[in-house]
C-alpha cells in the first residue's frame, strides 16, 4: 500500500496550488494522509477527487466549515497498521513521550503544524512523522512531503522529497 504524507498545505494562501510532483504522487498513492491546514474547502475538494482514499484532518489555520467535514484526530488501520493523524503534538521537547501516553494504541502517528519534518520513534515503539509543508518551507531549506508504504502492518520505504522551488 504506497502512501502520500502531507500537511500544511495552505492553498491558496501560500500558494495557489500544490506543486506538480506532490499531486503525481497523489494520484498515484493507494491513500493519501493530509495532517491538517489546508485553509480553502476547495483544495480538500480536490484531494478528495484526485486521490483513492484520502485521511484527513483540520488544523489551526482552518476555518469553520473545514472543521465540520474534517476530524481533529482521525484514527485508521492501514494493512494492519494502526494510524492516528492529528494536526498540532505541542513542543518538540519531550514530543515522543507525550505522543505515546497520547496515542497508546497507535503504530503511526502523522502530525504537521511546525513545517519541519520529522521522523523519529517514541518509547514503546510509536513512529512520529511529520511531512513539513510543499508549499511553506518557512525555516527549512525546502518544501517538503513524505511517501511510505504499508505492507503486513509494517510501515517502510519512509522517503522525505524535496519539492523545487516556486
Amino acid at each position: 500500500m504506497r502512501l502520500v504524507i502531507t500537511a500544511d498545505t495552505h492553498v491558496p494562501k501560500r500558494a495557489r496550488d500544490l506543486p506538480v510532483p506532490l499531486w503525481t504522487a497523489i494520484e498515484k498513492a493507494d491513500v493519501v494522509l493530509h495532517a491538517g491546514d489546508w485553509i480553502d474547502e476547495s483544495l480538500l475538494d480536490a484531494v478528495q477527487a484526485r486521490s483513492r482514499r484520502l485521511i484527513g484532518v483540520y488544523g489551526n489555520n482552518d476555518g469553520p466549515a473545514l472543521r465540520a467535514r474534517l476530524p481533529e484526530i482521525a484514527r485508521v488501520e492501514l494493512d494492519g497498521l494502526r494510524v492516528a493523524v492529528v494536526h498540532e503534538t505541542g513542543p518538540r521537547a519531550r514530543r515522543e513521550e507525550r505522543c505515546a501516553a497520547r496515542f497508546p494504541d497507535t503504530d503511526l502517528l502523522v502530525f504537521g503544524h511546525s513545517h519541519i519534518p520529522w521522523d523519529t520513534v517514541a518509547p514503546g515503539g510509536l513512529r512520529l512523522l511529520n511531512p513539513g509543508s510543499p508549499t511553506d518551507r518557512r525555516t527549512q531549506p525546502y518544501a517538503t512531503y513524505l511517501s511510505a508504504r504499508v505492507a503486513a502492518g509494517r510501515l517502510d520505504r519512509v522517503e522525505l522529497h524535496r519539492l523545487p522551488p516556486r
